[in-house]
């Protein structure tokens, strides 16, 4: 039976895909997305976040680790990620949580186990399962396993996906889902691979093979001042979607900051620090200026501002303007 490494089962979701939904979050991710709202989910192997707030110096983490990572400095306690292997043994000893293990191995049967507890909401509410990341094609046997023992059991099935992955993989997994949320995180294959570390080509080729197989298709794109905004990219990622004929919608992810605190935890710099998430009023003008491409094909553009926190008024002046380069 398949294993993999899972991060987060998230139960009761409301906002990947119809009804009361169980979602998966596969750990591992082939790309490095400068905005990342879930660095937790790069690695392929367990790691530990750090809570620095909530130490209350005990010093039971220091003689719990086995590998002597773990030190303490002026405010709290320090890891020496190059020592940390992720046992989580630290995570386990800390009373107060400021220590926590992210990613643990799974079998097929235990994440099933887990998706079963909810099955009656998903009858009653037309929901289902989502797998997501990381990047869910990273761990291809073990999500083609969890899908087909979900399509048995007559569970509707959607995956949240970057498109970067085998295209013999892609073609397995198609079949066995309802609905895919793919991302284009910008239309360049240039600009694509400074903002996350490979190509869209890849990508571009997979969501065109996704296309012909009918499932329903709805694109996400981040939206990420001073990097994807401008309105090249809005116009030609606008252009591919009229094309497809399986992407209905096109759903634009307003930039936040809730990544930031995340990086800190994992002990890595995060790269778009000082970046002022985009006003409403900028959203919608990005949202109407797609809409005028979409809508004469029977298609559409919204934002789901879910996650995103309003930025006082002051900073929503022309600064933020300057800094997202969209004076629409």
């Amino acid at each position: 039976m398949n294993t993999g490494i899972v991060f987060n089962i998230q139960r009761f979701s409301l906002h990947d895909g119809p009804g009361i939904r169980t979602v998966v979050f596969f750990k591992g991710c082939p790309l490095r997305c400068q905005w990342c709202a879930n660095p937790e989910s790069q690695q392929f192997k367990p790691e530990i976040t750090q809570f620095s707030a909530n130490c209350i110096g005990c010093d039971v983490c220091l003689a719990a680790c086995p590998h002597n990572a773990i030190s303490r400095g002026p405010e709290s306690m320090v890891i020496d990620r190059a020592l940390c292997n992720g046992c989580g043994t630290c995570a386990q000893t800390c009373y107060a949580e400021a220590l926590r293990l992210m990613g643990k191995k799974y079998s097929v049967d235990q994440v099933m186990s887990e998706i079963l507890k909810d099955s009656l909401f998903y009858r009653n509410s037309g929901g289902g399962v989502t797998l997501s990341g990381g990047e869910p094609l990273s761990q291809g046997d073990f999500a083609l396993e969890v899908l087909q023992r979900c399509k048995a059991l007559g569970i509707h099935t959607a995956i949240e996906t970057s498109g970067y992955g085998p295209q013999n993989l892609v073609e397995e997994i198609a079949p066995l889902v309802d609905l895919i949320f793919f991302d284009i995180k910008h239309s360049d294959p240039i600009q694509h691979r400074k903002l996350t570390g490979v190509s869209n080509e890849l990508i571009m080729s997979n969501l065109r093979l996704l296309d012909g197989f009918g499932k329903e298709i709805i694109v996400r794109t981040p939206i990420i001042p001073g990097c994807n905004d401008d309105q090249d990219n809005i116009d030609h990622t606008a252009e591919i979607c009229r094309e497809l004929s399986s992407v209905k919608i096109w759903e634009l992810l307003p930039y936040h900051q809730l990544g930031e605190h995340k990086f800190a935890c994992l002990g890595r710099d995060y790269p778009l620090h000082g970046i002022i998430p985009p006003s409403r009023e900028l959203m919608e003008a990005i949202v109407g200026r797609a809409n005028a491409i979409l809508e004469p094909a029977n298609k559409i553009c919204r934002a789901d501002y879910t996650g995103l926190r309003e930025t006082p008024a002051t900073e929503k002046s022309e600064e933020t303007i300057k800094k997202c380069g969209s004076p629409y």
